[in-house]
């Protein structure tokens, strides 16, 4: 009995010792295999120290190739507090450096951290600075490379673009909206400290930061640039309040340009206000069309076939009557008798009630809703606006007349050269987009491709061939005869808004737009532009606006190679009006020969013989007359 106690008690001892060792043997293999990382992560942090070498923010081109957005490589102060070793003389001569209090350096300088950055004076220093801290060969003392964005450009495209923080983070515009595939990973160098935080001797690596994604936009540079260009001049010329343009491809949604005014400049973006920097006008800003929304009133009395414009006749006596509301016409006695082509080409408002009254409020909202109005674009740009339309149950007659021709309803640049492209375009309405691609750095593989889309069809082909070859008629014989140019098929409306404020129209304070396109027949540009409160000039989108929209579309037969059309309109002159002259042949002729061939041009001669030699513009070309012709003159 009492041996076989002793082997039960034996028996207990070696499955105890057996159930040690296996728990012995699980915890190795749970720290050697399946804790391995973590742990080994851990007491590497005790001993490494990390130097972060940032990477470069992704770089921004236009369509051309052009660099919108870069980077400068500057050089950030890093420290390692536990390796300086005079901490109070090494306070002293980096505040000196650096222009700030001893006390608000020795604070970082005795920060109780493995690593300190010097923020904000430390960051993104002169290379000068920079120099200077690295001649102390102070212990713990680090100078890093950082990358600063740079915009080669300055206010070009600013608020599309938008800006990024000091750690290089996108705050507004598409350095926001990409931010995730703009921005790199860190790199790093690492080295082996003590228990001290000291530097151990030959245990430095390396660690290449990698670069963030590059984006190529639609927009063109040139074509940008002429934007710009315009609507500064507008800011000198009429002093407004606000100046909006957008060009795009109407075949494909691509925007080509896009700009505003007020801008700024997104290197120095704290010197401005919240709302100049983050306000993208273009996508932001809803007004009342006024007229040019009567594109959209044709377009539906077209499509429904409630218009005959050839045939159907409307006679215009200054003003209509809606139940109690008078609707006046801008021209005082009215335009008299006029086809419907003439109500379209006169900008005439009480045709255009008559239009949309034909029509009705459930066609005609119908309509307005498809080419994509009271709602967002899709454009990829953050901070779109919706704009605003009355509710249908809402409509009465007066609001019905009141839209018919752009009163009474809020909407976005954005919106209205989109719905317009639609128009012109065989009756496609598309989503408009800014980023053509996001490439890969290195190998400029595209990870990810924009293609034109098409959100629904509004109108058709022949509906929207009609509707060019009218707005083509409202450039050569109506009001946007400003916008015409010589040998080119040109497309367009006029508008003039009266601004609401508090609920009431404003006295004399009005957005004059104008909307033009290229060439008529088969469109390849479309530009608009907004000018709000245009001073020291009477206010109507064809003497100020048009004007400018005539110098961008000139500016892009160049810039977008569009040949010109056969068969091009001639402008219907008025009285006092310049009228183009096509330049004859007179190399050969006499002095008095040529004068009398020129007589509507100023000639200059130079040379002192009697017949002409050479003649400059050449024959066939067409100027203003009144322009001058140079002739060269050699002996008979």
């Amino acid at each position: 009995m009492f041996f076989k106690n002793i082997h039960i008690r034996i028996k207990i001892v070696m499955i105890l010792i057996i159930l040690l060792f296996i728990a012995i043997i699980s915890k190795v293999f749970y720290i050697q295999v399946i804790s391995y990382d973590k742990l080994n992560n851990l007491a590497s942090s005790l001993w490494t120290r990390n130097l972060p070498i940032e990477a470069n923010r992704g770089t921004i081109y236009d369509s051309t190739g052009v660099k919108l957005a870069d980077n400068k490589t500057t050089i950030s102060l890093v420290l390692i507090p536990n390796q300086i070793k005079n901490k109070k003389q090494v306070s002293e001569d980096l505040a000196d450096i650096l222009n700030v209090s001893y006390e608000e350096m020795y604070s970082h300088v005795n920060k109780k951290t493995s690593i300190e950055r010097v923020h904000p004076y430390g960051r993104r220093l002169d290379f000068e600075v920079a120099d200077k801290i690295n001649a102390l060969k102070y212990d713990g003392v680090y100078l890093v490379k950082e990358s600063k964005r740079y915009y080669p450009y300055s206010t070009l495209l600013a608020h599309t673009i938008g800006y990024v923080g000091i750690d290089n983070q996108g705050l507004s515009g598409l350095e926001l909206m990409y931010d995730d595939y703009l921005t790199g990973a860190y790199g790093a160098i690492k080295y082996t400290s003590d228990a001290k935080g000291n530097k151990m001797e030959l245990t430095e690596s390396y660690t290449e930061p990698q670069d963030g994604m590059n984006i190529t936009l639609t927009v063109n540079y040139k074509m940008q640039a002429v934007l710009e260009r315009e609507l500064t001049n507008a800011l000198k010329r009429y002093n407004p309040e606000q100046a909006i343009g957008i060009v795009m491809n109407p075949k494909t949604g691509e925007i080509l340009a896009m700009a505003a005014r007020p801008d700024f400049d997104p290197s120095n973006y704290s010197k401005y206000t919240v709302e100049e920097i983050n306000r993208n006008l273009p996508i932001w800003a809803t007004y009342e069309p006024g007229s040019t929304f009567k594109i959209i009133t044709l377009a539906a009395s077209l499509e429904e076939k409630t218009v005959d414009l050839q045939n159907d006749h409307f006679y215009d006596g200054g003003s209509i009557t809606v139940e109690n509301a008078r609707i006046k016409c801008w021209k005082h006695g009215g335009h008299g008798e006029q086809t419907f082509l003439n109500v379209v080409e006169n900008s005439c408002n009480p045709g255009f009630v008559v239009l949309g009254q034909r029509l009705g409020k459930d066609k005609l909202f119908k309509y307005i809703k498809n080419f994509g109005f009271g709602s967002k674009t899709g454009i990829d740009l953050n901070g779109e606006s919706t704009g605003i339309l009355f509710n249908l149950d809402r409509v009465g007659p007066v609001e019905l007349a009141t839209t018919a021709f752009g009163q009474g309803v809020s909407v976005t640049p954005i919106q209205q050269i989109t719905a317009v492209s639609a128009a012109i375009n065989g009756g496609n309405l598309l989503r408009p987009y800014i980023v053509k691609s996001i490439n890969e750095p290195e190998t400029n593989t595209i990870i990810k491709l924009n293609e034109p889309k098409i959100v629904r069809k509004v109108i058709s082909d022949s509906t929207s061939k009609q509707v060019r070859e009218t707005l083509e008629s409202v450039v050569t014989n109506g009001t946007g005869r400003p916008a015409f140019i010589d040998g080119y098929r040109v497309g367009g409306k006029t508008g003039t808004a009266q601004k609401v404020k508090d609920g009431r129209y404003m006295v004399g304070n009005y957005i004059v737009s104008f909307m033009g396109f290229l060439p008529a027949n088969d469109p390849e540009v479309v530009a608009y532009i907004a000018i709000d409160n245009a001073k020291g000039v009477t206010q109507y989108g064809g003497t100020v606006a048009a004007p400018i929209v005539k110098n961008v579309l000139t500016e892009a037969i160049d810039i977008l190679n569009i040949k010109k059309p056969s068969g091009a309109s001639e402008k219907k002159y008025n009285i006092g009006d310049k009228k183009y002259i096509t330049i004859p042949d007179v190399t050969g002729l006499s002095r008095s020969e040529a004068s009398s061939k020129l007589k509507e041009l100023k000639i200059e001669f130079a040379g002192d013989g009697d017949l002409v030699l050479y003649q400059s513009p050449k024959a066939g070309e067409r100027i203003l007359e009144g322009e001058v012709v140079r002739l060269y003159m050699k002996e008979g």
